[in-house]
């Protein structure tokens, strides 16, 4: 029987094998997301830099939200990570969810981010 962190790596590599023959060299939008919290980061794979970052641990965040593991939360990260995208200069990304399912917070975080101006 094969165990969760098992699968979680396969799922997680079928994402970025699918992300690599679709992105035509836009960078990437990646998500974790972890019992109490969800971080999110636009990767420049080419250059290998991080161009934008925000999470549930950002101070903003953390003091508006009683609870950082819920959707509202994941939501308001979709918008920070957005803005500073934008404000960096990337308008397109490729959204990689790693091994979770786009569902609940990851789905959260995804439309505020396509709400805030990202395309993807």
């Amino acid at each position: 029987m094969k165990t969760s962190r098992i699968l979680f790596a396969r799922r997680r590599s079928r994402t970025r094998v699918a992300l690599r023959k679709t992105s035509s060299g836009r960078p990437r939008l990646s998500v974790h997301r972890s019992s109490q919290h969800i971080y999110a980061q636009v990767i420049d794979d080419a250059q290998g830099r991080t161009l934008a970052a925000a999470s549930t641990l950002d101070a903003g965040v953390k003091k508006a939200f009683k609870s950082t593991s819920n959707s509202a939360a994941a939501a308001e990260v979709g918008k920070l990570v957005a803005e500073r995208a934008k404000a960096n200069g990337v308008d397109a990304v490729v959204f990689d969810r790693g091994g979770f399912i786009f569902h609940g917070r990851v789905k959260a975080l995804a439309d505020a981010a396509r709400e805030a101006g990202l395309k993807f």
